[in-house]
């Protein structure tokens, strides 16, 4: 599995940013998917996932009502968009599929892994 995140980029504190996630060697639409966040000197961080046919979402608290994951099956991909953004959201992006071996999301009780590089978001006060 390969999961390719972009999108990442320098912004303003109330800005909003598109994060994208294609995915290769995974069909989306046989998976829930998601988004971790890993702040420097902090832990992973979950951010929100989405049922294999986005009806369901689930978020973090730090970024209910501002974040919204939707997804594009045929086109493998699953987006993150991202509206008044805080300075407290800088971090490292990272896409995640379902796996048995990843970290279980507490409430939906869903194991995600991340995988591939991340992308970079600095949101500057």
């Amino acid at each position: 599995v390969q999961l390719q995140a972009s999108g990442g980029g320098l912004v303003q504190a109330g800005d909003s940013l598109r994060l994208s996630c294609v995915g290769f060697g995974i069909a989306f639409d046989t998976t829930v998917v998601g988004w971790f966040r890993q702040a420097p000197g902090k832990e992973r961080e979950f951010v929100a996932l989405s049922s294999w046919a986005g009806i369901s979402t689930h978020y973090g608290d730090s970024v209910k009502d501002r974040f919204t994951i939707f997804r594009d099956n045929p086109k493998n991909t699953v987006y993150l968009q991202m509206n008044n953004l805080k300075p407290e959201d800088t971090a490292i992006y990272y896409c995640a599929t379902e796996d048995p071996e990843g970290i279980v999301v507490p409430g939906p009780n869903i194991p995600l892994r991340s995988w591939g590089q991340g992308t970079l978001v600095t949101v500057s006060s």
